[in-house]
């Protein structure tokens, strides 16, 4: 993949494209996993595409292309969130007790996806997307100790509702 910035970095469409294949699922699951809704996740990997596409030789190490990528889509995902914001404002908590309701058993996917965003995207990023504690917190742009106390934060929320469902109960709301 190193090989295939430098050769994008050099003007190679091809490689370019390469480039974003090997990464579409990385993007789409970040993305879904801050917006929830297909279309504001298209949105926001077509606006990270053409960014990084106009911003590629502004990356000075090939080996962090998708970290550098992934900051480019949570960029996008928040200024999305913040568009919503001014639009609409709904009670997720309201909504997220009436979703639960009506399911016994969740997986932990779907747990995840319940998570508050700043906890959320932690555990997407470092389970799913395998990217160290060290380039999150690059990522987001805070520190390592924070990045560990969200993800402490989001395994001892995630196992105190995985130990609620298995006792048919439902124990787990949206912080």
């Amino acid at each position: 993949m190193e090989q295939d910035v430098i050769t994008a970095q050099r003007g190679d469409r091809e490689a370019f494209v390469r480039l974003i294949k090997n990464v579409e699922l990385s993007l789409y699951r970040v993305a879904k996993s801050i917006l929830r809704r297909d279309e504001d996740c298209a949105d926001a990997i077509q606006e990270t595409i053409l960014k990084a596409y106009s911003g590629i030789n502004v990356l000075k190490e090939p080996a962090f292309f998708k970290t550098w990528i992934i900051r480019i889509l949570i960029n996008e995902c928040n200024k999305i969130l913040q568009k919503q914001k001014t639009v609409t404002k709904v009670d997720e908590h309201l909504l997220g007790a009436a979703y639960f309701s009506d399911y016994e058993k969740v997986d932990l996917r779907e747990a995840v996806d319940r998570l508050d965003e700043k906890l959320r995207i932690v555990v997407i990023l470092y389970y799913f997307e395998d990217i160290s504690l060290k380039q999150i917190a690059e990522t987001l742009g805070t520190s390592e100790g924070a990045i560990k106390a969200r993800l402490h934060r989001a395994r001892k929320i995630l196992a105190d509702w995985l130990k609620y469902t298995q006792e048919g109960k439902v124990g787990y709301e949206p912080c």
